[in-house]
C-alpha cells in the first residue's frame, strides 16, 4: 500500500501537471520511472550484458557465460517489459535484474525488447515494432550469434508486455515466412482484452493495489490513442451496446465471462450491460476489435497454432480473469497451458522479488515462472 500510494502519488501529480497544460500526461511519471534506470550495460563473470538493435528495435541482450566453453546451445527468452504501453523499460532496476536472474537461473539467453512507448508510439507501432524484433532474433543468422538453440525459444513478457508477448506468439505461429517458431509463451498477468471493464476480477478489484481499474482504462486509451475523457464510458462498458453488431456479438463472444471462467472466479457478480450504450464509440476506438491489441479475440483457428503456454494470474488483479479466460480460450483450442495461480498475488507481484521493496509472493512467482521455463523450454 506504501508503493501503491506512492504510485498513485505520481500519477496524480503526473495528471494535473498535463490539466494545467505543463506536460503530456504521462510525463512526469516518465520522468519519475526513468530514476530508476540501470546507466549503461553492467556485466558480470557469469552474466554478460550488451546492448544492441533487432530489426531497427532497441534491445538489451542478457547472456549466460556458464556455457561458453561447452558445445552444447542455450534456452533464448524474447521479454517485453510492462508499464501500460506507455511507462516502462527493459533499463528499469526490477526488469534489469529480473531479466539477469533469469538468464542465470536458466544458462539462458534473455533479450529485453525496448519497444516505443506512446504518445510517441500508438497502436499498432508498438506491436508491430515486437513483431519485427521476433521476426529477426528468430532468424539462423542472430540465434547462432548467441548461441541459442532454435528449437528452444520462449516469448514472455508481464502485463502490458505480455499483451505484446501473447499477439507476437499468434502472429509468428501463423507467419509461413518464418521456419523458426517459439517453442512455449509466458504470460504474466496479462492484458488481453478492453471491451469488458466490468468482469468479476475488474469489480472485485477496482481499487487494489498496484493496477486499479481507472488507470487500466487509461492505459488502454493511451494505447489506442483515445480521448483521455473516454475514461467513465470505458468503465461502464458504454462501448458495448445492448444491441450489437454481428461483429461485436462474435467478439463479445470471446470475452463472455460466465461461460470462460471456471465458477469458483465468477462468484456472485453479475454481468455489466448498458441500458444503451455508445455504437461510436467503436468507431472511435477501432482497436478495441483488433486482436492484434486484444489477443483474447482471436479465432480458435489462430489459437489452435501458437504454442504451449504459462499464464501467471493473481488474484488481487483486475487483469486476473483476462489470464484465466485466455487459458480456457487456448485449451479449448487443444493448446497445452499451464495456469500458475497465485492467492496472494497482485499486479506485478513478480517484479517484487527484486528491487528495494521485496515480496514472499515476488520470490515464490518468479521461482514458479523460472521452473516452469526449465521444464519446458
Amino acid at each position: 500500500m506504501f508503493m501503491d500510494s506512492i504510485l498513485r502519488g505520481v500519477m496524480h501529480v503526473s495528471f494535473l501537471a498535463h490539466n494545467l497544460g505543463l506536460s503530456r500526461p504521462f510525463d512526469i511519471a516518465k520522468y519519475a520511472a526513468s530514476w530508476d534506470e540501470i546507466k549503461g550495460p553492467q556485466s558480470s563473470p557469469a552474466i554478460r550484458v550488451t546492448e544492441t538493435s533487432f530489426g531497427g528495435v532497441h534491445a538489451q541482450v542478457f547472456e549466460s557465460t556458464a556455457a561458453d566453453q561447452e558445445p552444447h546451445l542455450k534456452r533464448g527468452v524474447i521479454y517485453f517489459h510492462g508499464g501500460g504501453w506507455t511507462l516502462g523499460s527493459g533499463k528499469m532496476q526490477t526488469y534489469y535484474l529480473q531479466c539477469w536472474s533469469m538468464a542465470e537461473e536458466l544458462n539462458a539467453v534473455v533479450i529485453s525488447v525496448e519497444y516505443r512507448l506512446a504518445p510517441e508510439a500508438r497502436f499498432p507501432d508498438q506491436y508491430n515494432e515486437a513483431v519485427q524484433a521476433s521476426k529477426h532474433i528468430l532468424t539462423a543468422e542472430v540465434l547462432s550469434q548467441y548461441s541459442i538453440d532454435p528449437k528452444r525459444v520462449a516469448v514472455s513478457g508481464d502485463s502490458a508486455g505480455a499483451n505484446l508477448a501473447a499477439a507476437v506468439a499468434q502472429q509468428m505461429a501463423l507467419d509461413n515466412s518464418a521456419p523458426i517458431k517459439f517453442k512455449v509463451q509466458a504470460l504474466l498477468y496479462p492484458a488481453l482484452q478492453a471491451l469488458d471493464f466490468n468482469t468479476p476480477s475488474y469489480q472485485q478489484n477496482g481499487h487494489i493495489p498496484i493496477l486499479h481499474r481507472p488507470l487500466m482504462a487509461r492505459f488502454w486509451l493511451e494505447y489506442l490513442n483515445g480521448d483521455p475523457r473516454l475514461v467513465t464510458s470505458l468503465l461502464v462498458n458504454n462501448h458495448t451496446t445492448p444491441t450489437p453488431s454481428q461483429e461485436i456479438a462474435v467478439a463479445k463472444a470471446k470475452t463472455d465471462w460466465t461461460k470462460l471462467l471456471p465458477v469458483a472466479f465468477q462468484k456472485n457478480y453479475k454481468p455489466v450491460v448498458p441500458l444503451h450504450g455508445d455504437s461510436k464509440l467503436l468507431e472511435k476506438l477501432p482497436g478495441l476489435l483488433d486482436v492484434r491489441a486484444a489477443p483474447l479475440l482471436a479465432d480458435t483457428e489462430v489459437l489452435k497454432a501458437v504454442p504451449p503456454a504459462y499464464i501467471m494470474t493473481c488474484e488481487h488483479d483486475v487483469l486476473r480473469d483476462d489470464g484465466l479466460m485466455y487459458a480456457t480460450r487456448l485449451e479449448e483450442a487443444g493448446v497445452d497451458v499451464t495456469v500458475d495461480h497465485f492467492e496472494d498475488g497482485f499486479h506485478g507481484c513478480l517484479s517484487f522479488a527484486f528491487g528495494p521493496f521485496r515480496f514472499s509472493v515476488g520470490f515464490r512467482s518468479f521461482r514458479s515462472y523460472t521452473r516452469w521455463l526449465k521444464e519446458n523450454l
